[in-house]
């Protein structure tokens, strides 16, 4: 009997569709489970935490949490590998995963609870994947619900009067830079997907999905939505390439958004945390931000950490990192 893995997710979930999209490129079998009102119980049986998504294993074990997730899974089914051997292209690809799961999920969350338009797409969403079979007037207040709720959580990754500007702004340069860097091959980092492309894609995607971030990477960057599509069903078209053929159109996005943006961002809300401050605010490049700290993000720095530290030859890699802005953060 084939062993098969059950991922319970959900649709507009950035994490979920990228543990799935994962689980497809290794050719792993698996059932993709909607966690809603059904599939419940099952789900408690499981999880330790009420997020998803959450993995059962073919043996009954239940893993959370999406780069732990690929961690786990990516040691039991190593071929075809997601790490590039070269310790340079190897990490960078560790950092835009981070990077992706932290960072982007900013941009995706604000794009989606800013405006009404967008609210009323997602909230109807959510509604009806919880309530299937709802009518009209339950869907409609179920819809509602929903709204209230979410738009009242956009602080929750650092969304608010002063910051939205700046993640707006962020998004759009960011979206332009890997448009760019896409224009010549199929994957972040060559011709296959690495793990960095899986955590930024999940945010990317989801914004796709909706009404205005949809229009704007629909109407601007081609070559970024040819990638949206491509990792949905990722596969092996090449290799990776080297951190040389990579760097001219790869380091102005660890500049301008991962060494100058998520870096000190990372960093304040480390200290914050350690000061036992109920609010921080960092300069990042020349604006302030502003939000209440969050202490997953200081534990998976501490993973980033590392990762970094567990490179056995960093030659090479660190001037790239300390090019980036990178270094001392990884450092600790």
């Amino acid at each position: 009997m084939t062993e098969v893995y059950r991922i319970f997710g959900a649709e507009m979930s950035p994490y979920s569709v990228k543990v799935r999209s994962y689980f497809r490129y290794k050719g792993i079998p698996h059932q993709w489970v909607l966690r809603n009102a059904a599939s419940q119980a099952e789900f408690e049986q499981h999880a330790k935490m009420p997020i998803i998504p959450l993995v059962i294993s073919p043996d009954g074990i239940g893993i959370q949490d999406s780069t732990p997730i690929i961690d786990a899974i990516e040691k039991l089914h190593p071929e075809p590998s997601i790490h590039p051997a070269d310790p340079v292209t190897g990490f960078i690809s560790a950092l835009l995963e981070e990077f992706g799961d932290e960072w982007g999920n900013k941009w995706m969350f604000h794009f989606r609870w800013a405006r009404d338009v967008d609210q009323i797409s997602s909230a109807g969403r959510i509604a009806r994947m919880r309530a299937p079979t709802a009518g009209e007037p339950e869907h409609a207040a179920g819809t509602e619900q929903v709204r209230a709720r979410m738009t009242d959580r956009v602080w929750f990754v650092g969304s608010n009067a002063m910051t939205a500007p700046q993640i707006e702004a962020g998004f759009l340069d960011i979206m332009r830079l890997l448009n760019d860097h896409l224009a010549t091959r199929p994957y972040l980092f060559g011709g296959r997907p690495a793990f960095g492309n899986f955590g930024l894609w999940g945010q990317i995607y989801e914004m796709w999905t909706d009404p205005t971030a949809g229009a704007l990477i629909g109407g601007n960057a081609p070559h970024l939505l040819d990638w949206v599509h491509r990792m949905l069903w990722p596969r092996a078209e090449g290799e990776f390439e080297s951190w040389a053929t990579l760097a001219p159109t790869l380091m102005p996005i660890l500049t301008n958004h991962v060494g100058r943006q998520f870096m000190p961002w990372t960093l304040a809300n480390e200290k914050a945390l350690t000061d036992k401050q109920e609010e921080f605010s960092v300069t990042l490049g020349d604006q302030v931000w502003t939000q209440k700290p969050q202490k997953y993000h200081a534990r998976s720095l501490a993973a980033l950490r590392a990762r970094y530290a567990a490179v056995p030859d960093k030659t090479a890699l660190d001037p790239v990192l300390e090019a980036a802005g990178c270094l001392a953060g990884l450092r600790g």
